[in-house]
């Protein structure tokens, strides 16, 4: 079918559906049928209310399975930015400073050294703070060093990171570092008192009432899952990804200690993901799973300076806190910089205005909140192998069509 046929095709059906015109159907249209996206969710937010929420495309491709506006993604390390909010909560309880040594908190990291070019160990000028271990700059381990064997549990998982010599002085270089975003989970659950999930679940998402966001989806959670796809092998298309077709139920049943695995959730991220579901762990730097409008109430919170719908949840210091630059003058890249948890934008390449504040997940699902357009952005798709310069026709098409119709006005 011609692409112009095949996208003709998508908007009489979503027409058929009853669906109101949006200016960002087009849009979206083009990401299916160009094969940039197998389908794709998006939300558009201001202060007050949701502006506009939109599907398109395939939530399976192999069993064509039409998106759906709740359907569930895996969003990666955009759970970095709910590890940081979180984090910023006890900043405001005055339980820690970003300042503070993180030995202060967790004292396997008193005696860290650091291993210079040479090989040679020497103490480092200063211990690594919280605010380090939450912008990159800590110089700990990484989690592709391949001596590092990480277990079911965080606790476990940060005492081995601690052993490692730190890679360079903390605060000297930006390296992105699910390590130690990993830490700044451990300083929550040490903090509160309670297991970091626990922690998330009763301080964030029940009341922000994100009903949708978990490291565990469950069987009816699952049905709405967005499964991944990835280029067919002459790149002329998108096919689904299965990642667990040579895993027997037996052993998924075995690795998970009974506990109920949904088959989907093992096809889109892998057999050994049953061990999570066993022990109940959840990784802060990037297991979430989410939705458009659970992702849309934390984003609309933010946008309000911490409150939403009369409740309050951070101060606004701790919002700017964590939205500013935290990274001085290291080198993140071009276009953004690096607060707490967040990525900060400095330049407009994108749509959002410079000092606008978000994330991606490593299958492309993206958030911006853009204080200047007084708007949240939030794009969910799943994809491997995404070009660069698909990504540029994704975000760009999306957020600056966002801004341009949904945008304040000069």
């Amino acid at each position: 079918m011609k692409p112009t046929l095949f996208l003709l095709c998508l908007a009489l059906a979503s027409l058929s559906y009853g669906e109101s015109a949006s200016p960002l159907q087009p849009v979206l249209q083009s990401f299916v049928g160009k094969h940039i996206a197998p389908g794709v969710v998006v939300l558009v937010a201001n202060k007050n209310k949701v502006l506009d929420l939109e599907a398109a495309g395939y939530a399976s491709l192999a069993n064509k399975t039409p998106m759906r506006k709740d359907a569930v993604f895996w969003i990666a390390s955009m759970s970095k930015s709910l590890t940081g909010t979180a984090l910023m909560m006890l900043v405001d309880e005055g339980k820690v400073s970003l300042d503070d040594p993180v030995e202060k908190f967790l004292p396997e990291f008193k005696g860290q050294q650091v291993k210079d070019a040479d090989g040679i160990l020497h103490a480092p000028k200063h211990p690594i703070t919280v605010r380090e271990v939450m912008c990159h700059t800590s110089g700990l381990v990484l989690a592709n060093d391949k001596g590092l064997k990480k277990t079911q549990s965080l606790q476990e998982n940060v005492a081995l990171f601690a052993s490692y010599p730190l890679r360079q002085e903390p605060g000297t270089k930006y390296e992105y570092n699910n390590c130690g975003i990993d830490t700044g989970g451990r300083i929550i659950e040490v903090l509160s008192g309670m297991r970091y999930a626990d922690y998330m679940q009763k301080r964030l998402f029940d009341p922000l009432g994100m009903k949708d966001t978990t490291f565990w989806p469950n069987e009816e959670q699952a049905s709405r899952l967005a499964h991944t796809a990835r280029f067919t092998a002459d790149k002329t298309g998108l096919e689904e990804i299965k990642q667990d077709k040579d895993a027997e139920q037996r052993i998924i049943d075995k690795w998970s200690e009974g506990v109920h695995v949904p088959r989907a959730i093992t096809a889109d991220m892998g057999a050994a993901t049953a061990f999570s579901y066993a022990k109940h762990y959840g990784e802060p730097a990037g297991g979430f799973y989410s939705t458009a409008s659970d992702i849309g109430a934390l984003c609309r919170m933010l946008l309000n300076g911490g409150t939403l719908d009369g409740k309050r949840y951070l101060s606004e210091q701790a919002v700017k806190q964590m939205s500013s630059i935290q990274t001085g003058d290291m080198p993140v890249n071009p276009s953004e910089a690096y607060g707490v948890g967040w990525s900060v934008k400095l330049k407009d390449d994108e749509g959002p205005s410079v000092g606008s504040f978000g994330h991606r997940g490593a299958r492309r699902t993206a958030m911006w909140i853009d204080p200047k357009n007084e708007l949240a952005m939030v794009i969910l798709v799943e994809r491997f192998d995404m070009t660069g310069e698909e990504q540029k026709i994704m975000y760009g098409s999306f957020m600056k069509s966002a801004v341009t119709h949904f945008g304040i006005k000069p």
